[in-house]
């Protein structure tokens, strides 16, 4: 390959590689704010194709293999090329199969110039000039699809939603697509663990003009040269700084980054994962639902975040739905609107976790629409004796379960209620709402507190007594799923179109912080986030109430010393019997 010389160049090689490949394609924004620099494979001997675009910050030129090595070697190897890269469409597959694929540095990363501000209202109007751009390039046919994974799903999003010329389709496979309550404070809590991570590693080690790129087998070093390092921290917004800082969605930093959803038009297919709990599978979810899009459908898989997007039969799935919209070719009925709405596969029995070739035994089954219509939503009562009954709630004498309101994935603290053992075969399909009567108490000689932080887990228990668990984001095990709760934002906004009996609606406003003091009972409604499993005759659901993260978290924990202060939250947390009723509501879906 050749290397690129200083200057706003493109370098081209016809011979070395089986497609026409473009390097450093500068794109001018139209506002002025930068540059956008990608490179463009297309395939040879043919004169216009339509065109895959992604926009992310992880570094066009920094091959799979270097960005992540072991997951590489894992990757159905159809998708090896010289030119893999994390989390997008392999040139090498998709130039073979008749589509140009442009892949662009996000403004402030990689080769390109400005400001580096991951997820704002301005990186979304410059991926909105480089969709514009691929549209109309001599190339084109001026249809443009969207495909690629976590941030390349999520920026799908935004970007729809602005409607840019040429935009014809996009498939958003695990990407979030409500920056605040998927990503960034679930429930109001700060998810810092892994925006700290994600920053470190994969987006400010790849900011434009750092030293040592190369050097350290990170893609090139930048065209124009180093920056110093004043001058690097003045071009980005540190994101844990950021989120640290600000709290809520009226907040500038998060309001900024909003957008009407409704407003996605083209047609769209968005893949959830089961396993992805704490970051991406509320957003694929709620996307799907609240999009405008006349034609759109909803497919949920498992496995690991990395490894299904390369899967045989799922780049079948992309190739038919792309092919349908981009080049007239609809061999499944994606356009006519025959192809299932709803492709769901059903975690039944124990097929361990981060095994791709167990988990593909799951079986599938297609539905019409999303939650499921024939869904009869269940309430399961908390009782004192930590169980959890279905039936008729038999109303308790006040007495409160106790426990330690802070505490860590290494020493939580926990309570439990399980079912009795199911007495037939039983599917869990949906969105579910745990309500709870919750206070707090202070300790002697402690501060007072003045809030409560909920922390709530599924789980499956088989029948022969061993909990189930599921591949998680990084192939970790994971549970059936969690849910979060401030109870100081705990204000449901019941006007709000989008508010709905299975998933309370919440502004997360500052204007809605409510007091929360000692000895008060807070009645508490909590989002838990969607899931799936098929209880076998005998097994145990089993609801958890802790102080923090527990098993499942993994790098996704909600540890800051300053958003859960010890002098805000340290004290005793109570579940209250006897002042209504505590209760998980289970989307049960009858046999047909």
């Amino acid at each position: 390959m050749p290397n690129p010389v200083r200057g706003d160049i493109t370098t081209c090689d016809d011979t070395s590689f089986p497609y026409i490949f473009e390097q450093n394609v500068t794109i001018a924004l139209k506002d002025e704010s930068g540059l956008v620099r990608c490179n463009v494979y297309r395939p040879k001997g043919v004169e216009r194709t339509p065109v895959l675009v992604t926009y992310g910050p992880y570094g066009k030129d920094i091959h799979y293999k270097d960005f992540h090595p072991k997951s590489f070697s894992e990757v159905n190897p159809e998708h090896h090329s010289a030119h893999s890269a994390w989390e997008t469409p392999d040139p090498g597959f998709w130039t073979q199969h008749g589509y140009a694929i442009v892949r662009a540095d996000e403004r402030g990363t990689g080769q390109s110039r400005g400001k580096l501000d991951t997820m704002s209202r301005e990186t979304s109007e410059a991926f909105f000039d480089v969709v514009e751009w691929a549209a109309n390039q001599p190339w084109s046919t001026g249809k443009v699809g969207l495909l690629g994974i976590s941030y390349y799903a999520g920026s799908q999003w935004r970007v729809a939603a602005r409607q840019p010329k040429g935009l014809t389709c996009m498939i958003p496979w695990e990407g979030m697509s409500d920056y605040y309550r998927d990503r960034c404070r679930h429930g109001g809590i700060l998810s810092n663990s892994f925006i700290k991570f994600w920053w470190d590693r994969q987006v400010v080690s790849n900011q434009y003009g750092r030293p040592g790129r190369q050097a350290r087998n990170w893609g090139p070093d930048t065209i124009e040269g180093d920056l110093p390092e004043e001058e690097l921290v003045a071009n980005r917004q540190d994101q844990t700084i950021d989120n640290a800082e600000n709290s809520f969605r009226d907040d500038l930093y998060y309001a900024s980054k909003e957008y009407t959803q409704s407003d996605i038009q083209v047609p769209l297919l968005s893949v959830a994962n089961w396993g992805g709990i704490l970051l991406h599978l509320r957003g694929n979810v709620e996307g799907y639902t609240q999009a405008g899009s006349q034609l759109k459908f909803l497919r949920f898989i498992t496995g690991r975040h990395d490894l299904p997007f390369y899967y045989k039969e799922e780049v079948e799935i992309q190739r038919s739905f792309l092919d349908a919209f981009l080049k007239g070719d609809d061999r499944a009925g994606w356009s006519n609107g025959t192809a299932p709405k709803v492709d769901i596969v059903l975690r039944k029995g124990d097929m361990g976790f981060d095994n791709a070739e167990a988990e593909k035994q799951f079986p599938r089954r297609t539905e019409n629409e999303w939650p499921i219509a024939r869904t009869q939503y269940t309430r399961y009562h908390l009782t004192s004796n930590q169980e959890l009954v279905s039936g008729k709630h038999e109303k308790s004498r006040p007495v409160k379960i106790s426990y330690r309101a802070l505490g860590s994935i290494d020493d939580p603290q926990i309570v439990q209620f399980a079912t009795a053992p199911f007495e037939q075969e039983t599917e869990i399909t949906g969105h579910i709402v745990a309500h709870l009567n919750v206070s707090m108490s202070p300790y002697p000689g402690a501060p007072t507190p003045r809030d409560i932080d909920l922390f709530l887990t599924l789980r499956y228990i088989s029948p022969e007594g061993k909990e189930v668990f599921y591949t998680g984001t990084a192939g970790d095990p994971v549970p059936l799923c969690k849910g979060w709760q401030r109870v100081s934002l705990r204000k449901v906004n019941k006007e709000h179109c989008r508010n709905r009996p299975w998933l309370p609606h919440r502004d997360f406003y500052s204007t809605d912080v409510l007091p929360v003091i000692p000895g008060e009972v807070y009645g508490v409604d909590v989002e838990m986030w969607p899931t799936n499993v098929v209880v076998e005759k005998g097994g145990k659901i089993v609801f958890e109430v802790s102080s923090g993260d527990t098993q499942g978290s993994g790098i996704f924990q909600h540890n800051s010393p300053i958003d859960r202060a010890p002098e805000k939250f340290q004290g005793q947390n109570h579940i209250n019997f006897g002042h209504g009723e505590n209760y998980v509501t289970l989307p049960i879906i009858p046999n047909v």
